[in-house]
């Protein structure tokens, strides 16, 4: 039998302070507030074992400290003015926690349903912090914590190193001494050099990049899509698979150190080459999902940065090794430009749109891994070749998700133990099921036959 109470954190004499919004709260509270009951599906959300299993005011200590060190799990957002957005930084004040009790053998069960109820529901970001806890306690002590969290408050990046912060924390080290040793931007410090004249250059610089990208770019993409009498359909689902390859996680290395490039590059510049390939474009535009943490405290930072750069590579249909070396290049000039005022920015693109001036910018690539950790960490790395492991590739379609406004394609690229993953969602009038696979199962072959090619040199 499960029982269910409240408990509460209380924070005091945290950092306080009110200024602008940065560029990524206002970039993404732009996407969750227009989708209005269909926003939770962008909340972040963790369901964690606790071992050994803890005391609730131990863990509940814990999360206060992580509420202390990060000021993005305090912070609220107020709209001002017809273009205006205002991040509040509460210096103190209570965070409701849900708990249930149940027993042992319940408890995975009981948090994942408590994580869904959490993470469930949209953030009230005016009124309510955008973070939420919730515990499951077996036998007085806690065996899950739950955690749900607005993108406004952290993007993944960012979630990777609340969970590393939030890890140091319970093994006792302070929030003064892991600040001081990895000292992390906080958002009103990011706001405030965003505002600044080298901010307001910065962003100039990164929207003009943008307009003459898209004025550049190929005005469509797929010359012969799947089945364009659906497009008119606004109930038509979208598919989403996943291909999980051991080969492609053992191959990418080799092939990204014979071709000079990092294996990110390896990753984009293989998905670019397969859909000029299929698409009958030979220039491609992705929209690239980038961290925008290139510095020291940013890297360190619990908020939302990461934001769109406009990626794109012309002739990707002529050679392999080509089209990857080249995404380096162009890959690196768009991170440069991958930090602006959005809502200004789409006001300009919503010119060159009516004007019938900008590029088919519906194709999206986020690579999510996070570089400090690998396919091999916790499993034993194969001493099989990329072309034997290719055989163990494994397909599924996971969902299918409703309409998404402007996305033709979107590709996630994500790490699982002992293999990469990519994740793929398209419209149906773009592109059909059988079109999907073979565009994820190219994206693989291509790399795995350049690593093979490599063994046989």
């Amino acid at each position: 039998m499960t029982t269910v109470e409240e408990r509460t954190i209380r924070l005091d004499s945290a950092r306080a302070g009110t200024g602008p919004a940065t560029w990524g709260q206002r970039a993404i509270w732009g996407v969750v507030t227009r989708l209005g009951d269909d926003a939770p599906r962008y909340n972040l959300r963790l369901d964690l074992p606790v071992s050994p299993p803890r005391p609730a005011d131990r863990v509940l200590a814990d999360l206060t400290e992580l509420l202390r060190m990060h000021d993005s799990l305090h912070t609220r957002l107020l709209p001002v003015g017809e273009d205006g957005l205002e991040q509040v930084v509460d210096g103190s004040g209570e965070l409701a926690v849900e708990v249930r009790t149940c027993a042992a053998a319940e408890a995975p069960a009981v948090g994942e349903a408590l994580m869904e109820e959490l993470a469930g529901r949209s953030f009230d970001h005016a009124r309510e912090w955008p973070f939420r806890v919730g515990l499951v306690e077996c036998e007085g002590l806690v065996h899950r914590l739950v955690l749900a969290a607005s993108h406004t408050a952290m993007d993944l990046w960012g979630e990777g190193r609340m969970l590393r912060d939030l890890a140091l924390i319970e093994s006792g080290e302070s929030v003064e001494s892991l600040l001081a040793a990895r000292p992390a931007l906080q958002p009103l410090e990011a706001a405030a050099v965003q505002a600044s004249p080298l901010g307001r250059r910065r962003d100039e610089a990164a929207r003009r990049y943008w307009c003459e990208r898209l004025a550049a770019g190929p005005r469509k993409i797929f010359l012969n899509p799947a089945a364009p009498e659906l497009a008119a359909d606004p109930g038509r689902m979208f598919p989403n698979a996943l291909l999980r390859s051991p080969a492609l996680a053992v191959a990418v290395g080799p092939v990204a150190a014979a071709l000079g490039v990092s294996d990110a590059a390896v990753l984009l510049g293989a998905a670019s080459h397969q859909l000029a390939r299929m698409s009958g474009s030979s220039d491609v535009l992705f929209q690239v999902v980038v961290g925008n943490r290139f510095q020291p405290a940013a890297a360190e930072s619990v908020s939302t940065m990461a934001q769109e750069a406009v990626f794109l590579l012309t002739d990707a249909d002529q050679d392999f090794g080509d089209a990857v070396r080249r995404t380096r290049s162009v890959a690196f000039a768009a991170f440069r430009h991958a930090g602006y005022d959005k809502w200004a920015l789409e006001r300009e693109v919503a010119g060159l749109v009516g004007r019938g001036e900008a590029a088919d910018h519906s194709y999206w690539w986020n690579d999510t891994r996070d570089p400090a950790s690998g396919p091999f960490d916790t499993v034993e790395r194969p001493q099989a070749t990329p072309g034997e492991l290719a055989g163990r590739t494994e397909f599924s379609w996971p969902t299918e998700f409703l309409p998404r406004v402007n996305v033709s394609v979107a590709v996630d690229v994500l790490t699982a133990p002992g293999a990469l993953e990519l994740a793929m969602t398209a419209d149906p009038a773009v592109l059909s099921r059988d079109g999907m696979e073979e565009f994820l199962r190219g994206v693989e072959q291509l790399v795995v036959a350049a690593a093979t090619a490599l063994g046989e040199a």
